[in-house]
């Protein structure tokens, strides 16, 4: 993982630890830990996050973005997010 992309994951990793799973160990939540399969986000928790990512990031989802596809886990987030930080869609 690029140094931009740790950056992200980290940011990421704090956000939803922060906002959805306060007290809880932060060595349970990996890059691979299913978070809307799994029932760490929601429909609400997700646009939350979703905000957060793009106002923090300055990037835009797509409806069809907000998926399991592109949010379930710390690494795919981290990914979509620098993959549209670099202009991708």
């Amino acid at each position: 993982m690029s140094d931009a992309g740790s950056e992200i994951y980290d940011t990421v990793k704090a956000y939803i630890l922060k906002e959805f799973l306060p007290g809880e160990d932060p060595e349970a939540l990996t890059g691979e830990t299913p978070l809307i399969s799994g029932g760490i986000l929601d429909s609400i928790s997700t646009v939350k996050l979703v905000t957060f990512l793009e106002g923090k990031y300055n990037v835009e989802f797509q409806a069809h973005e907000i998926s399991t596809d592109h949010l379930e886990t710390l690494t795919l987030i981290s990914s979509i997010v620098q993959s549209k930080m670099a202009g991708g869609p």
